[in-house]
């Protein structure tokens, strides 16, 4: 059986010993997307825009933050108390969704008091740019070869020549489409529904959605924590569930108490 061969170099652009990485373009793209969706947000809802460019500060340094830490506490953290310094080398990959999470969540915290936006009511809008950038961000994983799944006989296996010659889950793919998926849902049900008024409703939607789909995702891809080979669940799906509780808790609470007026002046 023909599988697609995957072995793209990560250097996009070498010139004069200054190497452009994808990854690193890629990323880029994910945070210009989330950037460009939520200023249409903010320009729908007759929101200040200029205050973005700091919205765009606090989410980036939240989640470049929290996806490193998650990463180092969750899945290598042998390694890199053994080698702490390698805890700055972001540029190597390890970053993990849950921790950038945990850390957008709470860079909002903070940069909802300069803005005196609801919290809740920031974060339903954050979480319809999220969508687009986290497809972007698991582009750039498979354009690295890095989070692969397990192998596979089926047609859709793809051989990540810089892994080894067997055809494996494309788990980068299965992910970006769900994201690019979510974010489609979440635009929709944002400009045509009521949703957007019941404050932590998309918020929590996006939350069950997407770490709903994580879990199941999970049982096609390669474990990244060496010490939880053997559990009966990853370390990707016993930090999932959590999200998945938080999510459906947020959506029934949203729609069972009295909602504050979500107009901004």
């Amino acid at each position: 059986m023909e599988h697609i061969v995957w072995n793209v170099d990560p250097v996009m652009l070498s010139f004069m010993g200054l190497k452009i990485h994808w990854y690193g373009v890629l990323f880029a793209t994910a945070i210009i997307s989330g950037f460009l969706v939520m200023r249409r947000i903010y320009v729908l809802e007759a929101l200040d825009v200029e205050s973005l460019d700091d919205l765009v500060i606090y989410c980036v340094v939240g989640i470049v933050v929290g996806a490193r830490l998650g990463h180092v506490l969750f899945y290598e953290p042998g390694y890199y108390f053994a080698n702490p310094l390698k805890i700055f080398a972001i540029w190597k990959g390890g970053l993990a969704s849950h921790g950038g999470t945990v850390g957008v969540l709470l860079a909002m915290c903070l940069y909802k008091r300069k803005v005196q936006l609801p919290f809740l009511f920031l974060m339903d809008r954050i979480a319809i740019a999220t969508g687009i950038f986290c497809f972007f961000v698991r582009m750039a994983n498979f354009t690295n070869s890095e989070i692969v799944g397990v192998p596979t006989d089926k047609p859709w296996g793809i051989i990540f020549q810089r892994i080894d010659m067997l055809p494996r889950h494309p788990a980068q793919l299965y992910e970006a489409i769900t994201y690019l998926t979510l974010f489609i849902l979440m635009w929709l049900l944002y400009r045509f529904t009521d949703m957007k008024q019941k404050q932590g409703a998309l918020l929590g939607l996006f939350l069950a959605l997407v770490y709903g789909s994580r879990y199941l995702i999970e049982f096609v891809k390669v474990r990244q924590a060496d010490f939880a080979q053997d559990w009966s669940m990853s370390v990707g799906q016993m930090l999932s569930v959590p999200f998945v509780l938080l999510g459906l808790g947020l959506v029934v609470m949203a729609y069972m108490k009295k909602q504050p007026d979500a107009s901004v002046s």
